[in-house]
This record gives structure tokens, C-alpha cells and sequence, in this order.
């Protein structure tokens, strides 16, 4: 493989052989691609087997692009690599072996707000008192939360903390303790010992409580994932060897953001032979509040005094000048940094010709601070045409400051894009579909039913609104109740009486389905009914695909709900939304910050964390807001449970000050620091005393005076009346990083097909037979998995896989297996409680005689349920093998189909497409050869077989890569077939359907 455009520092870290390596990388030194050049080569050079490396990084972004960036210098994709999150591991690791502890493996993650409704829900299980004020008794919740994981962060079991808190009662006077109280000025200690003593034993009980609640419910938080995998380790020596055996190399990307837990799972994981390397930099350590922990960075060299560092300090982003202050401004966390206590140079040395601009605007108010950001990035686009929206950022220090920033940028015509990682159910389309929920839970609720009166799909005239509204308040009549008798309102436009029916009409139909349907079936029949879908598909702007995108989460939104809740109605959804929103959850949304259209990012500079812009203007600088005075543990940890070293310096200053270190290293060309004297309070604001650690007075300043109002410019009108950015009739889409079987044949049949469905992603009804088929195939894999040979017997294969092996001398029995298909059955979208039961009784049978043939036929099982990645052309494709066994002559690769059985002879080369594309992967990623390749129909217990000959692979390699160019081209032109049309969910909205 080819590293010569690498440095000589990120060859020596890409080259290394064995043993621990520091690698201390810089912001935009180039980290990822030495640690995916390195994975490349111990694959290709080192001919290590992708299965025995590990590389855990800290977000499912970073470990997608880093496992993208591997499949770039791996010449034919790969099996399943271990590029993972910590937290994902880890719940894989338990999903395999929890049993050994006692753990179900079968266990739900709860995140935040499912944790805060279980406490919710058994709050007087916790016997509070300090921590539920008579006013708000679920203040405390988060808080209580927060410092549960905080515990777990740092490996403090709940009977550590009812230990340490019985060992105070009866140890009141401990030097420790007493030292934490500050007891200094203050009369009766006593009163204040005892308080505190009553805090700690209320607390650490709470702890108990919250972890006996978790289990009894079958739960883990994500802080439990690692707690558990620590204690499987510890408590079964053989697995832990198992898996030192497996992985021979360890990497860890964004170390400094590692907690205690976390470091000591690595260490286990990598000993005695510690071919262990991590890549980070100490002063981008801002995760604190998150339970990360800097002195992990600090102290590794004392863990591994043989460690051999490299330093990464050609940046490759931004202009010297930027560098330069930054350096100067982070040099002031001394001595808490690498820098001094490795006394190592950290200074970086930019590799980009251009010198940079780093500016400081001081306004007035902050008004005049804002149209002077919006001014100043027209006037810089302005002055460059070869710049696009999406070369500026705004970094906010918390999501309060960007609502007044995106009105500005909205008033301006700018393109804008506020990546807020919260709020779902605020968003205007959402809000519809939760007020129209509400509306079929409860006819009553008058405010529900404006804002469905309201809804752009009904073009209700305003004034006729407001009629029905005065007129229900007159009568003291529900609005529904006048909507139900509309013809009592005189004076209304003759389409409205018309509207008000239809809707009217909608509401009952939809409140009889309420009764009997699932959520789902709820979501998208209003979408399709209402005419919603089709009022998005004509508006085609970039509000429409928006609204789609946001539909698409919420669709997520129910389905997790539907599969995780016994009670799957409406009104259990909407009991679920309310108990969310009194928790402060706005509902989560997830974006591609990398990709889409052209805009303005705002953002947080937790968000921006990893990314860069050409220009960036770090806002609102001023005492109070950045740096926040905003400590992020409202309950501490007692410093006795604590295992980590504690620094002597001020955690939450220097924290803060990394964070305005990482807002500056994003910046390439231009950096911008604004601020105003007035906020609105009676008080002047002082400015950011990290505007005057960089040399900045707001006294010498002359305050800039903006005096007209940002939407009169003169500059804004001429610019954004030419700029095709801002053409509404388009939405750039982010074209797919990969393709699955199911999307290329989706295309196959209709690339605007595809486009609804894999571009738009609008939700559609899901089928009974789709439901039956993903039942079927979770409960043979189920079967398969816990059969006893499968189970014990493990050796490694070609790929270090944990390869799976069965003579079917043992099985689960029978009733084990329907046991299984009880677990895996899900009620999804059979239309009658008839249908849903004949598809029950269908599957008994099914597996009754599979089990059967299982038995008789003894065969040699490879492996269960694999995935893959496999490349044709430049373009790669997922898929997931069902089963592989092994055969005479090769393997035989085996899909299971629950639809209508097919003989050979009508087995179209269409329907052989999947079973060719997996015998592609079979050779190319596997490096197995395939002997046949079976469709097992279910229904009938089966089997046709075949082998695709070199022509039909070349004719399908030529075919997927056609399609794959077009869908990357944009060509999503249809080609509509009466066939296809009949059967498509989107035929309600295609102008070009053929039925």
C-alpha cells in the first residue's frame, strides 16, 4: 500500500510493529488517516486477519467514516471489522456472554429519558426526601441521573457507595469527609454533618434502587454496558483470554476523551502484550461533563513506561496566524498538559500558503452583533465567488444563542442550518402530527384542534378560523363540537363547509383505528389520507425534504416504541410523548453535518467538534456565556470512591478553555470573535476573559454602529437576488455512501421508486408478509445460535471470525424453539386479528418440520447471519449472508424465503440476482468458494440450488455498477409499469403511476 504523501511522524505511527504507542495528533494533523492507514497495513503488509484488530472510537460517526476510510485501502471490502463505538462493543460483547454473569441478553438500552420515566414511575420506590422538594418532586431526576452514570463512569458499584456511606455514619469525624464539607465560618457542624450523612445514605440507596429497577425491567443504560463487560471479564478469566487472543492490536481513536472505566477495559483488554495504540490530543479533552477523564491521556506514559510517542504537528487546515493564537491562548492551561509533562513541542506548523485573518468585532448590543455576523459573511462570500454558504459556521457556546442568529439569517435570505441535536417535537411538521394525535386521544383538546385547522394541506381561509373560534367560545362549545355541527357557523367561504367535513370524516376514521391499530398504521394512513404527502411531494423545496427527513425520525420514533412497548396504541404513545416532554426531552434528531445542501452551519462547539470551515465566527463572547459558569455535576462524587488521580488545577476553567481552543481549530482561513457591551440587562456586559487572555480590551475598541436594519442592506438585496443558492425549487440530497441488494433492486424496478424510498425516505404501510418474514428469520438464527454444538464449539477462521460449527448431533428442543418464535413475534400490520393468527399457526408448522429437517440432514454449519461489505467498481455493497455451511467441493450459501415457493425451471436470473451477489462477496471477501448457492422455501420445506456462471456475475457486476453510477448522477427518472405500479406504496403520490 502506498504511504508516501504521509509525513515522517505519521509514518513512524502508521509503521509501528509491536507495543504501546502514544500518538499525540493535533487538531487537523491528519489523526484518522494514520490510524486507518495503519489498520490497512497490518491487513495488507502485515497480513494480519481484520477480525484481530480492534479500534474504538467515541461516536457513530467516527467509527462509520473510519471504516469507510479502511474499505478505501482494502482492495476488495471485508467481513465484519471490530470499528465500533466503546458502548457498541461492549453491548455486543454482552449480547454474546451476558448469561455467564446472570445477564439477559436479550436486555432493552434505555437512554436518558427512558431512564428518567422509570424513575418517574417508581418514585416512591426511592424513598426521597433531599432530592424531591414538595414543589417539584422530579427536579432531581436528571441530576440523580447524571451522577448514577458519573458512578459507573468511574467504576463505583452501588454497594460501594451503601458501603462508603455506612462506613461514614459510623465515621463521621474521617479527615476525607470532613474536608469536603467546608466546614470553615459555620456554626453548628453537627447539624450540617448529619445532613450530609442523611444525603449520602438517601443517595447511594437511590443508586441501589435505580440499578434494582434497570434489572427488573430487563434494562442497561449505556453506563452499565461497560460496568458489565469489566465484571464479565473479571469474573470469567477464560473469555477474557479469549478475546486477548482474538485482538493482537488495539487502537483507540480521541483517547483524551476515555473515562476510567473505559482506560481499565483497554488495559485488560491489550495485556501482557500491549500492542496497544492511541491517538489524542489532551487539549481537546471537552467531555467532562460526559465522564471523560484527561488525566487518562496524562498518565499513560506512566502505565506503559516503554511507550513509544510520536507527535503530530503538521496541520494541514488552517492558516498560521489561527495556529499562532490558538497555541498561544491553550499554552495558558500550563502545566496541565502533554506539552509540559512529556516536555514535548505541541506547537503546530501549518502546510497551507494562505496567513489567515483572526479578528475580534465588538458592537454595541447585541442586535448590531448579530446583522454584523450576517453582514460580514455576505460581505466575505461577496468578495469571493468561489466561496458557498457551507464555508461558514457559527459556534455558539450553548443552544439558547442560536434562535436570534437563524431569524437574522431567515430575515437575510441566507441559507442557513442549525445542527441542534434536540428538538423533533418542535419541528413545524411534527407538531401537526402530534397535535392531530392528541385530537383522535381526546376530541376536547380545543388547541390540538386550531392548529389541525390550521394545516397547509387544508388552505383553510384564516378569517373562517377565527369565526369557528369566536363562534365555540360564544357557545361555550368544544371546537370539535362546532367543527361536528359547522353549518351553525354562518358566513364561512362554501369551500370551507366542504373542508370541514373532510376533515371531520378523517378524524372519525382515524379514531376507529385507534382503537384497533397499531401507531404506525395511524402515522402513515394520515400522511396518505390527508393529502400531506402529496402537499410535501409539490412544494419540493428545501422545507419539504426537511419535513421528510424529520417524518422519517419520528416514523423511527414509533417503530422503537412499537417493538419495545407491550401496549402498542396510540394512547400509549402519546402517554409515552407526554411523560417525555415533562422530562425536558424535545425529541432527538440525528443530521449528516458533512453533507446536504448549501448553508450557513450554527452549531455548538461540542458539535463542531471534528469538523472545519473555511471562516468561523465563535459568538456572543462575553463574562458568563463563554466561559459558561455552568458546572456540569450538580451532585459530586465523594473523592473517597474516586480511583483516578485528581488535578490540583480548576477543572471547569480549563475545560472551558480547551473548548474555545477546539472552536479556533476550526477555523481554515478567517476566525472571528464577536461581542457586545448590551444583552438586554440593566448591566453592561464585561467581554469573554478569554478575549483578554488573547491580548483583546474592550476599551480601545471603537464600538462598530450599525444603524439600519439588516433587511434594508442594500449589499444583502444585490447579492441574494443572483445567488442560485437560494433557488427554492431544488434540494441538493446526500447521495448513499453504500447500497444494499434491497435498494439495487428497488432501482432495478423504478429509480423514482428508489428516490421515495431510499432518497426521501417517506414512510409507508408495512406488509404481513414482511412482518412474518423478519419473525421467521430472528427465530432460525435464534434456533441456530442456541443449539448446543453451535454454542460450545468456536474455533477461528480465515478471518479470526468466532466461526460457528454443527454436526446437529444436539438441538434445542421443540418447545424451546416455539418459545423462541413466541419472543420474535411481533403484531405488526396483519389487517384482522384472522390473518394475524393464521400467519401464527403457519410459523409453528414451519418450524416444527425445519427443526425436523434440521436434524436429519446433520449439517456442517460455517457461519449464521454474517454480514459483509463488498466492492464493485469505486462503489461498495452491505449485505448479510443468512447461512453459510460447508460442503463437498466448498460451501453452500443458504437463504431463507418465506414467500411463494419457485421450482428451477421458473427461477427467473432476476430472482437469482441476491444468491449471485452473495456468491460475489463469498469469493471476493471470504476468499471461500462457493459449491452452490440454495433458496430454502420455508413454506414448503423446499430447496432449488444453483451456481452463477462468470457470465451472469459479469452481466450482474455491469448491472448493480450501472445503477449505481445513475443513483450517483441523480437519475431517478421513472419508468412506470402497470406490474410494478400496482404493488407501489408510493402510487398515491406519482404523477407518472400506470395502473
Amino acid at each position: 500500500m502506498d504511504i508516501s504523501t504521509a509525513n515522517e511522524a505519521q509514518k513512524q505511527a502508521i509503521l509501528h510493529q509491536d507495543g504501546p504507542l502514544l500518538v499525540v495528533a493535533g487538531a487537523g494533523t491528519g489523526k484518522t488517516r494514520v490510524i486507518t492507514q495503519r489498520i490497512a497495513w497490518l491487513i495488507i503488509e502485515q497480513k494480519v486477519n481484520p477480525d484481530r484488530i480492534l479500534a474504538l472510537t467515541f461516536t457513530d460517526k467516527a467509527s462509520e467514516e473510519m471504516a469507510e476510510r479502511v474499505d478505501k485501502e482494502l482492495p476488495y471490502g471485508y467481513v465484519d471489522l471490530w470499528i465500533s463505538t466503546f458502548h457498541s462493543f461492549c453491548d455486543k460483547i454482552l449480547r454474546r456472554h451476558g448469561l455467564d454473569i446472570g445477564l439477559t441478553t436479550n436486555y432493552k438500552l434505555v437512554n436518558q429519558t427512558q431512564a428518567w420515566i422509570l424513575i418517574h414511575r417508581n418514585i416512591e420506590r426511592f424513598n426521597l426526601d433531599y432530592y424531591r422538594p414538595m414543589g417539584n418532586p422530579t427536579k432531581f431526576i436528571h441530576a440523580l441521573i447524571n451522577h448514577f452514570s458519573r458512578c459507573k463512569d468511574e467504576g463505583i458499584l452501588p454497594a460501594d457507595y451503601l458501603k462508603y456511606a455506612e462506613e461514614i455514619k459510623l465515621n463521621s469525624d474521617s479527615s476525607d469527609f470532613i474536608a469536603q464539607l467546608d466546614l470553615t465560618e459555620v456554626n453548628d457542624k453537627d447539624a450540617i454533618i448529619k445532613n450530609e450523612i442523611l444525603r449520602l445514605e438517601e443517595i447511594s440507596n437511590a443508586y441501589h434502587v435505580y440499578q434494582q429497577i434497570l434489572l427488573e425491567n430487563e434494562s442497561l443504560d449505556f453506563a452499565d454496558l461497560m460496568l458489565y463487560t469489566i465484571e464479565l471479564f473479571k469474573k470469567r478469566p477464560a473469555l477474557l483470554e479469549q478475546y486477548r487472543q482474538q485482538f493482537q492490536y488495539i487502537l483507540v481513536d480521541e483517547f483524551q476523551d476515555t473515562n476510567f472505566i473505559q482506560y481499565q477495559l483497554i488495559k485488560m483488554l491489550s495485556a501482557p502484550k500491549n500492542n496497544l495504540m492511541v491517538v489524542g490530543d489532551d487539549d481537546q479533552s471537552i467531555y467532562r461533563f460526559r465522564g471523560s477523564s484527561i488525566e487518562n491521556i496524562m498518565q499513560f506514559k506512566a502505565d506503559f513506561p516503554q511507550v513509544k510517542e510520536v507527535v503530530l504537528t503538521s496541520n494541514y487546515r488552517s492558516a498560521q496566524q489561527i495556529l499562532d493564537k490558538a497555541y498561544e491562548f491553550i499554552a495558558q492551561n500550563n502545566p496541565h498538559r502533554l506539552e509540559v509533562s512529556l516536555n514535548i513541542n505541541k506547537k503546530l506548523n501549518s502546510q497551507i500558503e494562505d496567513t489567515g485573518l483572526v479578528e475580534h468585532l465588538h458592537f454595541d448590543r447585541v442586535e448590531n452583533e448579530i446583522a454584523g455576523v450576517v453582514n460580514k459573511i455576505i460581505e466575505i462570500k461577496q468578495n469571493d465567488k468561489d466561496l458557498s454558504w457551507s464555508d461558514f459556521a457559527i459556534l455558539i457556546r450553548a443552544n439558547s444563542s442560536a434562535e436570534a442568529f437563524t431569524q437574522a439569517f431567515a430575515q437575510a435570505k441566507v441559507p442557513y442550518q442549525f445542527l441542534a441535536l434536540k428538538g423533533l417535537y418542535n419541528k413545524p411538521i411534527i407538531l401537526d402530527i402530534i397535535n392531530y394525535f392528541k385530537l383522535l386521544d381526546n376530541y376536547h383538546e380545543n388547541s390540538a384542534v386550531y392548529r389541525i385547522l390550521n394545516l397547509p394541506i387544508w388552505q383553510i381561509e384564516p378569517n373562517d378560523i377565527t369565526k369557528i373560534i369566536h363562534f365555540a367560545g360564544k357557545k361555550a362549545f368544544s371546537v370539535f363540537e362546532v367543527l361536528q355541527n359547522i353549518i351553525m357557523v354562518q358566513g364561512l367561504q362554501p369551500e370551507t363547509y366542504k373542508k370541514i367535513n373532510i376533515i371531520i370524516s378523517q378524524i372519525n376514521h382515524d379514531s376507529g383505528l385507534a382503537q384497533k391499530q397499531q401507531t404506525s398504521e395511524i402515522f402513515v394512513n394520515f400522511l396518505n389520507q390527508s393529502g400531506y404527502l402529496e402537499y410535501l411531494k409539490t412544494k419540493n423545496d428545501r422545507a419539504s425534504h426537511l419535513s421528510y427527513n424529520y417524518l422519517n425520525q419520528f416514523y423511527l420514533k414509533i417503530q422503537d416504541f412499537e417493538n419495545t412497548s407491550f401496549d402498542k396504541s396510540l394512547r400509549g404513545f402519546m402517554e409515552l410523548i407526554t411523560l417525555e416532554l415533562e422530562s425536558g426531552e424535545s425529541g432527538q434528531i440525528n443530521f449528516n453535518d458533512e453533507e446536504g445542501p448549501d448553508m450557513v452551519r450554527i452549531m455548538t462547539v461540542h458539535t463542531a467538534k471534528g469538523l472545519e470551515f473555511k471562516y468561523v465566527f465563535i459568538v456572543n463572547l462575553v463574562d458568563r456565556k463563554f466561559p459558561s459558569d455552568e458546572r456540569s455535576e450538580p451532585i459530586l462524587i465523594p473523592t473517597t470512591l474516586i480511583k483516578e488521580s485528581i488535578n490540583t488545577g480548576d477543572f471547569h476553567l480549563e475545560e472551558e478553555r480547551r473548548l474555545f481552543y477546539v472552536a479556533m481549530t476550526r477555523a481554515k482561513i478567517g476566525l472571528f470573535f464577536t461581542s457586545a457591551e448590551n444583552y438586554g440587562g440593566s448591566r453592561k456586559k464585561k467581554i469573554s476573559r478569554f478575549l483578554i487572555e488573547l491580548g483583546y480590551d474592550s476599551t480601545v475598541f471603537e464600538k462598530n454602529k450599525i444603524e439600519t436594519d439588516i433587511s434594508s442592506k442594500q449589499l444583502e438585496s444585490n447579492i441574494l437576488a443572483s445567488d442560485s443558492a437560494l433557488d427554492k425549487t431544488e434540494m441538493p440530497l446526500s447521495m448513499p455512501k453504500h447500497f444494499s441488494f434491497s435498494a439495487l433492486n428497488t432501482y432495478s424496478r423504478c429509480p423514482y421508486q428508489f428516490y421515495f424510498a431510499k432518497m426521501l425516505k417517506i414512510p409507508t404501510f408495512g406488509k404481513p408478509a414482511l412482518t412474518f418474514g423478519d419473525v421467521m428469520h430472528r427465530t432460525i438464527k435464534d434456533f441456530l445460535e442456541m443449539s448446543a454444538e453451535i454454542a460450545v464449539s468456536a474455533q477461528t477462521n480465515l478471518f479470526g471470525a468466532i466461526e460457528q460449527k454443527t454436526n446437529a448431533k444436539k438441538v434445542i428442543d421443540e418447545k424451546q424453539l416455539l418459545d423462541l418464535y413466541q419472543k420474535n413475534w411481533r403484531d405488526d400490520w396483519y389487517p384482522t386479528a384472522k390473518l394475524k393468527e393464521d400467519y401464527f399457526k403457519k410459523g409453528q408448522k414451519i418450524l416444527k418440520t425445519f427443526r425436523q429437517d434440521f436434524i436429519d440432514s446433520k449439517p456442517d454449519i460455517r457461519l449464521v447471519e454474517h454480514s459483509f461489505n463488498v466492492k464493485i467498481g469505486q462503489f461498495k455493497i452491505l449485505g448479510r449472508i443468512d447461512r453459510m455451511d460447508n460442503v463437498e467441493g466448498g460451501v453452500e450459501i443458504i437463504d431463507y424465503k418465506t414467500g411463494s415457493p419457485k421450482t428451477k425451471e421458473k427461477l427467473s436470473i432476476d430472482d437469482k440476482r441476491q444468491l449471485i451477489l452473495y456468491q460475489i462477496a463469498t469469493e471476493q471477501v471470504f476468499g471461500l468458494k462457493p459449491a452452490k448457492l440454495t433458496y430454502q422455501y420455508l413454506e414448503n420445506n423446499t430447496k432449488v440450488s444453483f451456481l452463477g456462471t462468470d457470465k451472469q456475475i459479469i452481466n450482474l457486476k455491469n448491472k448493480f455498477l450501472e445503477i449505481m453510477t445513475q443513483v450517483q448522477t441523480g437519475n431517478f427518472i421513472a419508468t412506470p409499469e402497470p406490474n410494478i405500479c400496482k404493488f407501489c406504496d408510493y402510487q398515491g403520490i406519482c404523477e407518472y403511476k400506470k395502473l
